[in-house]
């Protein structure tokens, strides 16, 4: 006889071997939820009327969700970035830069990585290009193939974490968290992985030197002021980009969807500005429209948004508007743009389906008490606050093999953020805690992109990977650099300040001794004067 004790694990179970037959995500948790829900009004567990939640559900906090509107913005300013040449000219002016140095090829792709993560969020446009780019230079220079796989793959995986992930964005919208806090708690996590990165290279380089040479200074076709300027025409329009994106968001100036729409635009402009063929008329209405931002800003800060405020930033967006219809005449761009449109479509129309699948599930498992169930669970293991850590990283860890982050954010977080918040308060504070449990997850399922045999970084570099390089290579120099990410996990959960470092602090307020005085204002007695005769 089954009972209603025995029907989330059996839920559970159900969804694992669904999906190990090979099924579609997104089509398997619609059907497991629904062949529950049937089954437990027929053993009276709740009725018919209880699965009217499903529809509300799905029309009220998935269909109508403006935070989930970011995510098709930021995917096509990922897919348009990757196409367009700015990881081609980065890559070439930081491997100039940095190869003279022993392993200096390697910190190039490190440092451009974590640029890339910041513009782009999207890993296997980040893995391929750097890929194409850099494993034949490196190859050429005698690099160790393993770390050549190795430091390409994992550099790549690093855009999971960087803001403006669409992890991140994932996280906060299922743990009920602002965008702009788990953007914050991202960045300390992030710099610490990409500095783990560059010791790993240092330390290869003391130790195996062969591995990592230098680049000849005969090889260098760029020196002096010329490099520098290369460098510096790759940085600095990705740094505005980054400010109009991320900085816009965490000043409050505009929400994660006004913020994405603005990244859009801003991918489209980049990419003109960088094609060959943009023309010299379109140079300069892009000088004259950062001129007229820059001054409008000044007079934001300094003087008031009146007359001139607005007169600045209007020729600003007739400059913008006209660059994206120089991007309209290029062919290149157009098509480049065309494949945006359908790369967003794709990815958005994934993440719905899922979305609407994970609401049949979790609605039918919440029904027959699926989460006093995980709470007991998951509060009943040894070691407290810190055993749940471990055994919540090591259960992610595992399930990264099979599935990807979307699935695990919508299948898994749902049911353990409410037992999170309660076990990880008492440490970090009511409002830190679930940002802190989001990055740590995401520090986690970034090796989701690494792990042998399904890690799809690993996919993209094998496919993208001269003949001559064994697959055997590409699996095993993924293994540092998994180690890399679990020694960042663990620093994550030693060290909360790495995340919360960057959160507002919460007030510590007592309501209880709270009072508001009113001030006594002396009027002056009223005269009525005498009564008028009627």
């Amino acid at each position: 006889m089954i009972t209603l004790e025995t029907m989330p694990p059996m839920m559970f179970g159900g969804l694992v071997v669904a999906m190990l037959i090979g099924f579609p995500v997104a089509f398997t948790l619609a059907a497991v939820g629904l062949s529950f829900g049937f089954l437990a009004i027929h053993l009276g567990f709740f009725d018919l009327n209880f699965l009217q939640a499903i529809p509300g559900r799905v029309f009220g906090s998935v269909l109508s969700n403006e935070l989930l509107l970011a995510i098709p913005f930021f995917t096509f300013m990922g897919s348009v970035l990757e196409r367009c040449g700015l990881a081609e000219d980065m890559l070439d002016s930081m491997g100039q830069l940095f190869g003279p140095i022993r392993g200096g090829l390697g910190y190039s792709v490190i440092i451009v990585g974590f640029i890339l993560g910041a513009i782009t969020g999207t890993v296997a446009a980040q893995v391929i290009a750097m890929a194409l780019i850099s494993m034949p230079v490196m190859m050429r220079y005698g690099y160790n193939m393993r770390y050549i796989t190795g430091v390409l793959a994992a550099s790549g995986t690093i855009t999971q974490l960087v803001p403006p992930s669409l992890v991140l964005i994932v996280l906060a919208d299922q743990l009920g968290k602002s965008v702009g806090d788990m953007y914050l708690g991202a960045w300390g996590p992030s710099v610490f992985q990409i500095m783990l990165f560059a010791g790993y290279t240092f330390v290869l380089g003391l130790i195996k030197p062969d591995h990592v040479p230098p680049v000849p200074k005969e090889a260098r076709t760029l020196t002096g002021w010329a490099l520098w300027k290369k460098c510096l025409m790759g940085i600095i329009p990705s740094a505005v980009l980054i400010f109009v994106v991320l900085g816009t968001m965490m000043m409050g100036l505009a929400t994660p969807t006004e913020a994405g729409a603005m990244g859009a635009v801003g991918a489209i402009v980049l990419a003109a500005i960088h094609h060959k063929d943009f023309s010299t008329a379109g140079s300069k209405i892009m000088i004259i429209g950062v001129i007229a931002g820059g001054i409008g800003t000044i007079i934001g800060i300094f003087v008031t948004e009146g007359l001139f405020f607005k007169l600045a930033f209007a020729i600003t967006y007739l400059a913008v508007l006209w660059i994206c219809l120089e991007a309209v005449r290029i062919p290149e761009l157009r098509d480049l743009i065309k494949q945006g449109y359908q790369t967003t479509m794709r990815i958005t129309c994934m993440v719905t389906f899922i979305l609407i699948g994970s609401t049949c599930f979790s609605v039918v498992f919440l029904g027959v008490s699926g989460g006093v169930w995980l709470e007991n669970l998951l509060t009943s293991l040894p070691g407290g606050v810190w055993g749940f850590l471990i055994f919540i990283n090591l259960f992610i860890f595992f399930l990264a093999f099979f599935l990807d982050f979307f699935e695990i954010a919508f299948i898994i977080l749902p049911m353990i953020a409410p037992v999170a918040q309660k076990v990880l308060a008492p440490v970090v504070g009511a409002d830190a805690a679930l940002i802190w449990f989001g990055v740590m997850l995401c520090v986690n399922m970034q090796t989701s992109f690494l792990h042998p045999p399904f890690g799809f970084a690993l996919f993209y570099l094998r496919g993208v990977a001269p003949k001559e390089v064994k697959s055997s290579d590409i699996y095993w120099g993924a293994m540092p650099w998994i180690g890399l990410q679990a020694i960042m996990v663990a620093l994550v959960i030693a060290f909360p300040i790495t995340v919360t470092g960057l959160l507002d602090k919460p007030l510590n307020v007592d309501l209880n001794k709270i009072k508001i005085e009113v001030p006594q204002i002396d009027l002056p007695p009223l005269d009525f004067g005498p009564p008028r005769k009627q």
